[in-house]
């Protein structure tokens, strides 16, 4: 009997150099179109010494020809240890054996997937003319949300608001530094009424961005709430807005939905569809110039 071979170890620059946006996101629009079974995921909460809660996410899927497992640690009090909130690997087998063919990195995996997601949510919800993008947070996501959007839209100016000032100072000399006119975002209310686009990927337990706030035509991508216990935008967003997700399952684990829905302040009638029926073609996206489209997504 013959001995498999160890998997392929593919490490962060490997996946990093891999994955350009430009490339990435035709990908992504490719396998929304052709589909995959994806059972819901698999979520483990683990209660904290200083109260917070951690949790371990297990995320299969499948075609015919692959098999991948994600698996992802989620502790939000990170930051306090100068430490990244998310760490997570992905698993590549072969689908008809089951051969564990790569271990590949997963932080950059899940942090360009879920950037290239929301801008491709954006290519077809998103005004053509958008070129003002907030974003809130100035963790790893956040870090590639200005490459991914402007890789779909003409964006010329980022402003980027983050709860911890500093942080988004460094994110700002980040992007400066590649060429991209940035600045920090002090007064987030503000900020959000001059956006465009507004794509929030932050840790948030509660609500930050209220639906007052947003302009007619603006567009607000929503990547932070994955579990029950997280929200990044009010009720009164989900009154204003149109919303669609990246997938249905957003209806099961995101608090983002459960709250607004279990409050009767929207139905799962009322969400305008999944990011799969875009690219299909099964609906049309934004329809005109002056309505608030939302995008919840839950990777």
């Amino acid at each position: 009997m013959s001995t498999a071979p160890s998997p392929i170890i593919v490490d962060a620059a490997r996946t990093r150099a891999s994955l350009p946006f430009d490339r990435l996101i035709p990908a992504l629009r490719e396998a929304f179109t052709e589909g995959a079974d994806v059972p819901l995921r698999h979520h483990h909460f683990m209660p904290q010494p200083d109260g917070s809660t951690a949790t371990i996410l297990i995320m299969p899927a499948w075609q015919r020809a692959f098999i991948g497992i994600k698996i992802v640690t989620i502790f939000p009090e990170n930051g306090k240890r100068a430490l990244p909130g998310l760490f997570s690997s992905y698993l590549l087998c072969d689908g008809e054996t089951g051969q564990h063919i790569a271990l590949i990195d997963g932080n950059e995996i899940t942090s360009r997937r879920t950037a290239g997601i929301g801008a491709l949510g954006a290519d077809f919800l998103a005004r053509k003319d958008a070129t003002k993008l907030l974003v809130a947070g100035s963790g790893r996501i956040a870090s590639l949300t200005a490459d991914a959007f402007r890789a779909v839209r003409p964006i010329e100016t980022v402003a980027v608001w983050n709860i911890n000032e500093a942080g988004a100072a460094r994110l700002v000399s980040d992007l400066r530094a590649r060429g991209i006119d940035a600045r920090v975002a002090t007064d987030l209310e503000r900020a959000v009424g001059e956006a465009d686009i507004v794509s929030c990927a932050t840790l948030a337990h509660k609500p930050i961005i209220k639906g007052e706030w947003l302009k007619p035509g603006v567009h607000l991508d929503l990547v932070g709430s994955f579990t029950p216990f997280m929200r990044e935008a009010d009720d009164e967003v989900f009154r204003r807005g149109r919303v669609w997700l990246d997938t249905y399952d957003a209806l099961k684990e995101s608090g983002e939905l459960l709250d607004p829905i279990r409050d009767g302040v929207i139905a799962p009638d009322d969400i305008r569809g999944s990011l799969a029926e875009l690219c299909k073609g099964e609906r049309k996206g934004r329809t005109s110039d002056s309505e608030i489209t939302v995008f919840k997504a839950v990777g």
